[in-house]
């Protein structure tokens, strides 16, 4: 009798748990493949990747919809930055985040740092903090400006690896005010950095 209420007991608990399992796989969902990872507003212009996924376009830039922006916001951030250190001296990771204008910028940036024959060592260390300082609708088209606080490591080097400016040894904070811009009616995700204010 015993051994016959310690499997009534064991099968009980199996149902349980199984209850527990099924309840909790339809409050937290599926595994999708994107824990961890860059937020889906940023990881297309990270990759490369130029197929449009099927977001519904943006109607209401709410407080979760902010959110998600700066989560985004802020890996394109260090993209950007640490892309000027490449010895190539040509814009390679962060190409896809920029608008033509602010790509064909950096790049004169890099290209006259060439002529130069200057090269610049950035270490990021990360970002103090990252406001969104105002949003505004031009058509249908979303301006963000957002207020960066940084922290890198950053020097320029001659050709003979001289110290031109900056030390490789000390946190420098930088302060960064951006704006990324995004077409609302359309289901592409993509952001553009549009504009660098001082």
């Amino acid at each position: 009798m015993n051994y016959s209420f310690e499997y009534i007991d064991i099968i009980l608990l199996a149902m349980i748990a199984g209850f527990i399992f099924l309840r909790l796989r339809g409050i937290l969902g599926k595994r999708t493949g994107f824990e961890g990872k860059t937020p889906p507003q940023f990881e297309e212009m990270l990759k490369n990747i130029n197929q449009k996924k099927s977001t519904k376009p943006i109607i209401d830039f709410d407080d979760t919809a902010k959110k998600d922006f700066l989560k985004g916001a802020k890996i394109a951030y260090e993209t950007i930055i640490t892309d000027f250190s490449d010895s190539d001296n040509k814009l390679t990771r962060s190409k896809e985040l920029l608008s033509n204008k602010i790509y064909d910028q950096f790049n004169n940036a890099l290209k006259e740092r060439n002529e130069r024959g200057h090269f610049a060592e950035i270490t990021f260390i990360g970002i103090d903090s990252a406001n969104i300082k105002e949003h505004k609708k031009i058509g249908k088209i979303l301006q963000v400006t957002v207020n960066f606080v940084g922290e890198v490591i950053t020097c320029i080097k001659d050709k003979n690896k001289k110290i031109i400016s900056g030390d490789p040894e000390k946190i420098k904070k930088i302060y960064d005010t951006w704006v990324f811009s995004r077409d609302t009616s359309t289901s592409n995700p993509n952001w553009h950095l549009v504009d660098t204010l001082t």
